[in-house]
């Protein structure tokens, strides 16, 4: 599995902490910052190419992490193809992951702390999609996606 990870200014912190979690758990990622010091950037700067990337199949899932979460996960969503969860849980991780074959992972660095944001993405990157009746749902949301955006 190839994952892409990127932040803006509020999320760098967390950013690293799932950088190094990846390093642990052996999984190839590529990191595509923010490495901003003290000053403002734009979130969707940063949530589109690593949406993109997923979205193109050059990487398998994505990692977002902004101030809450919000603004990575509404960009990211904008992607033909992504299906991007802002998740501040453990058992949020999971669900999306088995359920909703979510491929892109947005969480909020001013909302979660770091070992929880360690936890949530451990779970999100080890949760397979269970797929059944689940994969109906994901099929009628990549049809509306084909007709309409």
């Amino acid at each position: 599995m190839k994952v892409i990870i990127a932040s803006d200014h509020g999320g760098i912190n967390i950013r690293k902490e799932i950088v190094s979690l990846m390093e642990e758990l052996n999984i190839e990622y590529e990191d595509l910052g923010c490495e901003c010091g003290s000053g403002s950037v734009d979130y969707p700067d940063y949530a589109f190419p690593v949406a993109q990337k997923v979205a193109n199949g050059e990487a398998d899932r994505g990692i977002l992490i902004c101030g809450t979460g919000i603004g990575m996960s509404i960009s990211a969503n904008k992607v033909k193809g992504i299906r991007c969860a802002l998740v501040h849980d453990v058992f949020s991780a999971k669900m999306t992951r088995e359920h909703n074959d979510t491929n892109v992972l947005a969480m909020g660095e001013r909302v979660i702390g770091p070992g929880l944001a360690r936890e949530i993405a451990k779970v999100w990157l080890t949760t397979e999609f269970t797929a059944g009746r689940h994969a109906v749902r994901i099929g009628k949301i990549a049809e509306y996606e084909d007709k309409h955006i």
